[in-house]
């Protein structure tokens, strides 16, 4: 899922030390925009900071938290797009750790329509 690799992408330019001012205004104002979301979802704002402190680990639960909740919408996805571009020397980090193999309701490409229903 787009927004989970900004995620990732941003929280490994900040660790790494490589994030300019606009790639960490681009990634707080992401997290932001979820973080208000998600507010009702502690568990995942936790799955989050768990991401920012560990960029690698396995991100299959805050997937399907962003899509159990509806939490992406045309916001989301914009700061989502925009981290993506102005941090691409670090976006090469967030591809090795995130196996999405077993998950469910992920979608990939731009201008698509997903609709899940998770029993």
């Amino acid at each position: 899922m787009l927004v989970v690799q900004a995620l990732v992408t941003g929280a490994a330019a900040g660790l790494s030390g490589a994030a300019s001012a606009t790639v960490t205004d681009s990634y707080r104002a992401l997290k932001e925009a979820l973080s208000n979301r998600l507010s009702g979802r502690p568990g995942a704002l936790e799955q989050i900071v768990a991401l920012e402190r560990r960029p690698t680990a396995p991100a299959e639960g805050l997937v399907r938290e962003l899509v159990v909740t509806g939490a992406v919408d045309t916001e989301v996805m914009e700061h989502a797009q925009r981290l993506l571009l102005l941090a691409p020397a670090a976006a090469h980090l967030s591809t090795g750790g995130m196996d999405l193999s077993q998950a469910k309701g992920v979608q990939v490409g731009h201008g698509t329509t997903q609709n899940n229903t998770f029993h």
